[in-house]
């Protein structure tokens, strides 16, 4: 058995079925999305329900819903019928999940739910069946065979389903605006939580750790401003103490090859005028997008005035984990 091969065997089937719902898509999938999206505004929330593998994908498009500003919760299918139907309320919209649109726990649930001034979308492999009947809007996912050499073990079937809520979540966030900093809001730990709401007045070296030095300062002078900080650059700042310049150790091994009586420069004529900065009230993930694209070591913070005040060095990211 090469086990190489069915690995890849398996990732080609539950691609090619991809590839077959997502040319099913059609006017429903809108239609999916206007109705939530109606409900959303209205304080409606989004309940799933599902049966087996189809409700561990519910599980995860509730998450990923939420976690996008859509407020979506699991409603199990059999406690549902014994006091969990209490979590339904007039106005939200019920996802139901089953690729056979025929699972019996649903469908019993179908008529308590259709008490309640709900709306009821469907994702299922069946547009003739119970379940989608019983629909104001079924999504089809249909997939041509499971990865499963049986065709019976939920394989691309499910894929496809969380595929779906994937691209259902992102369509929903689009239409109600969903910005980058409600995302902040809704991760406040972890990498992405410090990335987005950290500032960089709050990541970043100041004091004795961020070299400063005045443009007529000689090169000399300015090499032991930066031991002492224990920095690879210094800000070079004119008459008026506003930003003029970088100085780096590597810009003191470039220049050293020209000889010209270096150390006894001043910082003005060998500085690199202009350079990358930020201003300490943006966000830290501003700071890393920087670093990602211009390949620096390290980043000087200015206020308003474009006075340095701080400096983001590389090499503290990791620790303040938020690369």
């Amino acid at each position: 058995m090469n086990h190489l091969a069915k690995a890849r065997e398996v990732f080609d089937i539950e691609l090619a079925a991809l590839k077959a719902v997502r040319a099913q898509l059609d006017s429903s999938f809108a239609d999916a999305v206007e109705i939530i999206v109606a409900a959303l505004k209205q304080r409606g929330k989004i309940v799933i329900v599902g049966i087996g593998k189809s409700g561990n994908v519910g599980q995860k498009i509730a998450a990923t819903l939420t976690s996008t500003g859509s407020t979506a919760v699991v409603l199990n299918s059999v406690d549902a019928l014994h006091g969990d139907l209490g979590i339904v309320n007039d106005g939200d919209v019920i996802l139901a999940l089953s690729y056979s649109g025929e699972s019996e726990e649903l469908l019993n649930l179908l008529p308590a739910l259709k008490r309640f001034s709900v709306k009821i979308i469907s994702f299922t492999g069946n547009l003739k069946s119970s379940l989608a009947k019983h629909s104001d809007v079924s999504l089809n996912v249909k997939v041509p065979k499971e990865a499963c050499p049986f065709n019976l073990a939920p394989t691309s079937s499910t894929t496809a389903m969380l595929v779906l809520g994937d691209a259902l979540a992102m369509a929903i966030l689009e239409a109600r605006g969903f910005t980058q900093k409600d995302f902040a809001k809704h991760h406040p730990s972890g990498a992405i939580g410090r990335a987005m709401l950290l500032k960089v007045g709050e990541i970043m070296r100041t004091g004795n750790r961020n070299a400063i030095a005045d443009e007529n300062l000689s090169v000399k002078e300015a090499l032991l401003v930066m031991t002492r900080a224990k920095s690879g650059s210094l800000s070079v700042v004119n008459a008026r103490g506003k930003l003029a310049g970088v100085f780096t150790d590597g810009d003191f091994r470039r220049h050293m090859a020209s000889g010209d009586n270096l150390l006894s420069q001043p910082l003005k004529k060998i500085m690199t005028p202009k350079p990358i900065c930020i201003l300490e009230t943006a966000l830290a993930v501003e700071a890393l997008k920087i670093f990602n694209e211009r390949n620096i070591d390290d980043l000087i913070v200015v206020n308003a005035k474009q006075e340095p005040v701080g400096l983001i060095d590389s090499q503290d990211l990791p620790k303040l984990k938020i690369m």
